[in-house]
């Protein structure tokens, strides 16, 4: 294989940069050529994609965000759009791909090989951690700690007024932020999607709370909750308890793909960047690396896609221990 191509696909996570770096080096360290396609998919279909070098990708290992841009493409989605991309690719002669995003890039890069057989290895970037076949995603623990800066402020002041504070992380899909922020942040209580809590036991919880003498409380809320989001999730107990306690709201929102990714991060970034190219170069195919126990490991799109990547009971029970 002498020509490769990286896109970054999806949302944002801070790493990315420091992924794509980490593959453009090593391409040049292995003598193979390698391009940059803007805003993924879309960009494919276009032939938005630009050659890249070692001074290409200097001095962005800090930067958040991504210099290769992100964009959804609905056109790649079609048989028209994905003819566009392969048409484009092999103008250039690329041979195969390193694709950093999640789910939606993993499953694109799959039915695209089966249709026109163009190897792709992934590197998992995503601020939720929610892919099956590694411990950490690219961006995650950057989320976390840009979140939990937040939880530390509001805590000052929910201390200051005797307020409840619900606030709200990302998560459509997966409670791993909210967990790790509710252990750090000390949480009086966590609501996330694979763990259903009951706005009552939110009550009983705040009521154990105030018994105890305890003039304020935080309550992390993952976006997915199924009992809503923070506001709905508020007014709900609002409505049940009444003036007894003055309550808030935070959605912190994309503040959580943004900013400088964390020396955890820019390492494991460069590691997972590193690998899904060395593998791509012996010959892997559909699959994502990814580390697991410390070990690097590629594990089957398939497998990532469809399969669920449980968040820990124990961590779950720390917060109950943790908040009494």
């Amino acid at each position: 294989m002498k020509k490769i191509a990286v896109f970054t696909s999806g949302g944002d996570a801070p790493g990315m940069n420091a992924c794509i770096r980490a593959i453009v080096r090593g391409a040049a360290f292995h003598g193979v050529e390698v391009y940059g396609i803007i805003r993924g998919y879309n960009g494919m279909i276009k032939g938005d994609i630009i050659p890249l070098n070692s001074q290409s990708v200097s001095n962005i290992i800090q930067r958040g965000g991504t210099i290769l841009k992100s964009a959804r493409s609905k056109e790649f989605m079609t048989t028209e759009g994905r003819q566009k991309a392969y048409d484009k690719l092999q103008e250039l002669g690329i041979e195969g791909l390193v694709a950093i995003g999640g789910n939606g890039t993993f499953t694109g890069a799959e039915i695209f090989f089966n249709e026109f057989k163009i190897p792709t290895v992934g590197a998992p970037g995503t601020i939720d951690n929610d892919l099956y076949g590694t411990d950490y995603t690219i961006g995650f623990d950057t989320a976390v700690n840009t979140a939990l800066d937040a939880i530390d402020k509001i805590r000052d002041t929910a201390d200051s007024h005797d307020r409840v504070f619900f606030i709200e992380v990302m998560g459509r899909d997966s409670g791993y932020i909210a967990v790790q922020c509710g252990i750090a942040g000390g949480a009086e209580a966590l609501m996330i999607p694979e763990n259903l809590t009951p706005v009552d036991e939110i009550i009983t919880i705040l009521n154990n709370g105030f018994a105890k003498q305890k003039s304020s409380s935080i309550v992390v809320v993952a976006e997915g909750d199924e009992e809503g989001n923070a506001q709905v999730v508020a007014n709900k107990i609002r409505e049940k308890m009444g003036s007894k306690i003055d309550i808030r709201v935070t959605t912190l929102g994309h503040i959580q793909r943004g900013g400088i990714p964390t020396a955890y991060d820019r390492i494991l970034a460069s590691r997972l960047g590193l690998g899904a190219l060395e593998g791509l170069l012996r010959g892997e195919k559909n699959v994502m690396a990814g580390v697991i126990n410390n070990q690097l490991v590629y594990t089957p799109f398939h497998d990532t896609i469809t399969k669920k990547k449980p968040v820990s009971e124990d961590l779950i029970r720390m917060v109950e221990i943790l908040s009494t």
